[in-house]
């Protein structure tokens, strides 16, 4: 009879060690999601840091431009306020849209290209543009790894129970396969 009750010990036992081998599991991919998006956001809010650079240098040779570099102060502005990262990625979508279009622009007006200030802080700007796709591209990499875990049997089951649930990805913003048009 004993024999019994420690082989129903062990048995439970063994059950307890995989619930919680799943459940550590699924807080630490979810974990390192979250740290791989605050990656995502420091490398955000370096380009908002090198953006108002960015305008106030290029502002003297483009007066005629104030529409974009509102549009640019608007959406930087937007995404400080946003507090979901569905919000976050609409407002650095139109980020995105406007830095394209002043980028267009400074490349061709030969004399704003010429400027140092410029030329380094566009240098900088898409250093941090390569930066922040690196960081995108990890962060899809880390949902997807932590998605298909959710979605495995049985750690499905213990997610269920946990309400661990499947992560978004980094969405590119509507339009964004379509390059902006600026006319001067």
């Amino acid at each position: 009879m004993n024999k019994i009750w420690i082989g129903i010990a062990g048995v439970f036992l063994l059950i307890a060690v995989s619930l919680f081998g799943t459940y550590n599991n699924l807080v630490g991919k979810s974990t390192v999601i979250d740290g791989q998006w605050a990656q995502v956001e420091t490398q955000y809010q370096r380009r908002f840091d090198l953006i108002p650079n960015l305008v106030n240098s290029t502002k003297g040779f483009l007066e005629q431009e104030k529409e974009i570099f509102e549009t640019i102060a608007q959406a930087r502005t937007q995404y400080a306020g946003a507090r979901t990262v569905d919000r976050k990625v609409e407002t650095a979508g139109e980020l995105d849209s406007a830095l394209s279009r002043l980028l267009f622009i400074i490349e061709n007006y030969p004399n704003l290209k010429s400027n140092e200030t410029v030329a380094g802080l566009m240098d900088e700007l898409s250093g941090t543009e390569n930066r922040i796709s690196v960081e995108r591209r990890r962060f899809n990499e880390l949902v997807q790894e932590y998605n298909i875990t959710v979605k495995r049997v049985p750690t499905n089951i213990i997610a269920k129970m946990f309400n661990f649930s499947l992560r978004p990805y980094f969405e590119a913003g509507t339009g964004a396969e379509t390059p902006p048009k600026v006319e001067l």
